[in-house]
């Protein structure tokens, strides 16, 4: 078995890589080649933390596995980590051996700003000019990163529900060389793309926030209950997301649905515009909207491309099992 610690994945996987696998793992899904297994996610009754596991088979690439772990609330204040853990495991295919473990922190923070990222190349507007950033925790900057290399934006705006985190976002910003504006939820009218990555249960976007021809990538809802836009949003928007059993249950779908404005036929799969087998964005005025929920398959594509990366660098430590 080969072991890529959390140390090494730094040096191993690039946004560019991550959004390379992601890409072709949407599309891999779409045409049947790769799906997932259903999500396990629990809140374990203990430190306020929700633990999982997410897993699935891609055919094609004959990748296998699993990603466990979950989100720790207090792991910053009380012991200076990162309140999401995870590790992936890849089996052998054909044995059901087990081929590796991951470390899986870094590698879900780069997949899921790819998710988004991919979402943007695809269905954003080509003249985007403003990129709206709802959240300024820790994936936020990631997901900044990422979006800022998929169009020419010439500034970013954001809103937190803890304004004093918005450095955080204004500095990648800043190294980037685009201007930053910290703005109250109205402000987000401006914004030609929307990124919305919290961890919240009420919505705080609201359609009014939104404005035709907006892309908005939602990111933050996972399990069920959460929500960071209002339901309203999805019935005015075109419907994207990377796996639509889960936006109907745990996704943002899941509001828009039991309040019986949209039924699961209005949600398409990101990979089907990936592959040229559904059209993206039609008009100028459309508001395209992704539900990005994190898909298994996401983490195990970066995971199998980040090994092999070690492999070729000497940075896998192999071991008996």
């Amino acid at each position: 078995m080969l072991i890529v610690p959390e140390r090494e994945i730094a040096d191993l996987m690039t946004r560019e890589a991550a959004f390379d696998a992601v890409e072709k793992v949407f599309a891999a899904m779409a045409s049947g080649d790769a799906y997932n297994f259903p999500v396990i996610r629990e809140a374990i009754g203990h430190e306020d933390a929700l633990y999982g596991f997410k897993g699935g088979f891609d055919r094609a690439g004959l990748t296998l596995g699993l990603k466990a772990g979950g989100y720790w609330p207090n792991n910053l204040e009380r012991h200076g980590l990162i309140n999401h853990q995870s590790t992936v495991f890849l089996f052998d295919a054909d044995t059901g051996m087990v081929k590796a473990m991951v470390g899986g922190n870094l590698l879900t923070a780069l997949r899921t700003a790819a998710a988004s990222s991919v979402s943007i190349k695809h269905l954003a507007r080509r003249d985007a000019k403003v990129l709206g950033m709802v959240g300024a925790g820790h994936q936020a900057t990631f997901q900044l990163r990422a979006a800022l290399e998929q169009r020419a934006f010439e500034k970013v705006i954001g809103w937190n529900y803890h304004p004093e985190m918005l450095p955080r976002i204004e500095k990648v910003a800043a190294e980037a060389g685009v201007p930053f504006e910290a703005v109250e939820l109205d402000g987000m009218r401006e914004a030609d793309v929307i990124i919305s990555i919290t961890s919240a249960y009420a919505a705080s976007l609201m359609a009014k926030h939104v404005s035709p021809g907006c892309h908005v990538a939602c990111m933050g809802t996972d399990t069920k209950g959460k929500q960071e836009v209002e339901a309203a949003l999805l019935a005015r928007a075109t419907v994207f997301t990377d796996e639509i059993a889960q936006s109907v249950t745990i996704g943002e779908a899941q509001h828009a649905i039991a309040e019986g404005l949209i039924g699961e036929s209005d949600i398409a799969q990101l990979g089907a515009v990936i592959n040229g087998t559904l059209p993206g964005r039609t008009s100028q005025e459309q508001i395209t909207l992704f539900d990005g929920t994190g898909v298994g398959l996401q983490d195990l594509a970066v995971a199998a491309s980040v090994v092999a990366l070690a492999v070729e660098k000497g940075a896998a430590i192999e071991v008996d099992f």
